[in-house]
């Protein structure tokens, strides 16, 4: 099913501030059913046996006002880059610089969330979305096109596959960037997370890696034999905003990167993926002040963010995975979000 999702709460025509329609196109598989915008390519909402396990809004005002990547694909480089500076080839190229001034953040301040991708295809369970990205957009280089197809499988998973072509050598590193609370209880704090990564990458003040890669164990960040997600006693003052380090290099099938289950142990969602990290952020400082899915607000810990990508800031680290997409390759990316 396909409709108008381009009005504003007061009933008149809206879309986006550059005057594009926006649709949402329902998928339904099974125990699953779909909502996705082709507004930031965003996942509204994800239902399981008719329970929503993720965050949304009901009206695209709301996703325009409060900018949290819900659900959307994040890029043209997800993540933060250091300074929003990086060279390739010997050429000096300076980025949007979004957060605060300082870094840039998932693609820049219009980055490919906040755009109206065009929909090439769509069946009952699966949808294609296309965006074209311009030389010199965000200050990066080349022009990059973008695919992402969401499908629903017969076994009970979201499968999202993204590709990219690009005409000059230039950083690619797309990601899904869903809220998941796979109960709706008020906070996720109760859930518990597994992660299948014995490093991770620590963070200065500003959450650019270091460039250390430190071993999780007998650290907070160690979610190997999976823990609950709320702090034990002397962890407090912990954040959980890090890459987790799955591997070297992107892998060619998808592997099982980590698993989430709700407070009860009724719900559990699975997440495998070809790529070499995982963003594990648990949106501490999430505060949204208008109504959510079902009228829920969001405050901090809601959901939480498992973003399956290339390491940040790889662009100015040696020994991180490689973002750089040059003219001769594919960019290829697929996770799958299992539920049982």
């Amino acid at each position: 099913m396909i409709r108008d999702f381009g009005v504003l709460p007061d009933g008149t025509p809206g879309g986006t501030p550059g005057g594009k329609m926006v649709q949402e196109v329902t998928l339904k598989k099974g125990a699953l059913e779909a909502s996705v915008l082709t507004f930031g390519a965003v996942i509204r909402d994800l239902k399981v046996d008719g329970q929503s396990v993720v965050l949304g809004f009901e009206d695209l005002q709301s996703y325009l006002d409060h900018r949290n990547y819900f659900g959307a694909i994040v890029g043209r480089c997800a993540n933060r880059i250091a300074a929003g500076g990086l060279t390739i080839d010997g050429t000096n190229y300076q980025l949007d610089r979004n957060e605060q001034g300082l870094n840039h953040l998932h693609g820049g301040s219009n980055g490919f969330f906040n755009r109206v991708w065009q929909l090439e295809q769509h069946d009952k369970a699966s949808v294609l979305l296309k965006l074209v990205s311009d030389d010199g957009d965000m200050g990066y280089p080349g022009r990059v096109e973008a695919l992402v197809r969401y499908t629903l499988t017969g076994t009970g998973a979201l499968r999202v596959k993204i590709a990219a072509v690009t005409d000059k050598t230039t950083p690619v590193n797309l990601t899904q960037h869903s809220y998941f609370n796979l109960d709706g209880n008020s906070t996720i704090l109760d859930h518990t997370l597994e992660i299948a990564a014995e490093t991770y990458l620590p963070v200065d003040d500003q959450l650019i890696p270091t460039g250390e890669i430190r071993k999780v164990e007998w650290t907070p960040y160690d979610f190997q034999g999976g823990r609950r997600i709320r702090r034990k006693a002397g962890e407090e003052n912990v954040i959980y905003d890090h890459n987790f380090c799955l591997s070297a290099q992107p892998r060619e099938t998808v592997q099982f990167a980590a698993a989430l289950e709700d407070g009860a142990g009724e719900r559990r969602m699975e997440v495998w993926t070809t790529e070499p990290g995982l963003q594990f952020y648990d949106a501490g400082k999430l505060d949204v002040p208008v109504p959510g899915l079902g009228g829920k607000r969001y405050g901090p810990h809601a959901g939480l963010c498992l973003e399956t990508q290339r390491w940040p800031d790889s662009v100015n680290r040696e020994g991180f995975t490689s973002v750089l997409l040059r003219p001769s390759e594919t960019y290829s990316h697929v996770t799958e979000y299992r539920f049982s």
